[in-house]
């Protein structure tokens, strides 16, 4: 899997580039290596790698104008390679959109390690399926396989009691007494009316393809759309 994987070097030091190169070789990853920060965006983009080591003092270019070059265009994992470790480039670094830090004088493996690291965590991001819905209650929002849902008020709080445990069946009166805790006087064909809006809306948002809200027949209402 890793010899899949390139990882551009940018290190103005020939030896210590040489020892980063043959160590990650070793681990089973391909490198690239520049000497200076002047071309690296555009090698960035003709071809992109799958990790930048970037060195913060280069000649030509310094390491913070060419991680900003980079994040222009690209957001490629890149690693800060620095012996300055005064806190104000750690957080400057990191506001220009670095992904991390190694600090010289640093062992060789350590910097395989926390490349295997990287992309073990970007393994496991990718593999894992971004969630059917979500509900954000301060914003009034729930977006929907991916789909910002066009609510009214009380559609919005109907579809998020639903939400919170999938699967469980409620009765008119239980969304009823959730909905208007006032206890104002509504019939409860009130509900079927905003289900029937809300369906439409998340078949919108999926296509149609199936009924996310279901009706069981002489109980209720239930959410099943993950």
């Amino acid at each position: 899997m890793n010899a899949t994987k390139r990882i551009l070097i940018v290190e103005d030091e020939p030896k210590l580039a040489g020892v980063l190169m043959d160590y990650l070789a070793r681990a089973g990853y391909a490198t690239d290596w520049l000497a200076d920060g002047l071309g690296v965006a555009a090698q960035v983009a003709a071809a992109p790698p799958d990790l930048v080591l970037l060195d913060l003092m280069l000649p030509g270019r310094d390491g913070m104008d060419v991680c900003r070059d980079i994040r222009k265009a690209s957001n490629v994992p890149i690693f800060m390679v620095t012996a300055r470790i005064e806190e104000i480039d750690r957080l400057l670094g990191l506001e220009l959109g670095a992904d991390d830090y190694i600090c010289k004088p640093y062992s060789p493996r350590e910097v395989v390690a926390r490349v295997r690291a990287l992309f073990r965590r970007l393994e496991t991001f990718a593999a894992t399926p971004p969630p059917a819905y979500r509900v954000d209650r301060e914003k009034m929002l729930i977006a929907f396989h991916g789909a910002a849902l066009d609510l009214t008020t009380v559609e919005f709080r109907l579809l998020a009691i639903l939400m919170e445990t999938p699967g469980r069946i409620y009765s008119r009166e239980q969304l009823l007494n959730r909905l208007y805790e006032d206890r104002r006087v509504v019939t409860d064909r009130t509900i079927d009316t905003h289900i029937k809006n809300i369906r439409r809306k998340l078949a919108q948002a999926i296509g149609g393809e199936r009924e996310a809200l279901v009706s069981v027949y002489g109980a209720g209402y239930k959410f099943e759309g993950s």
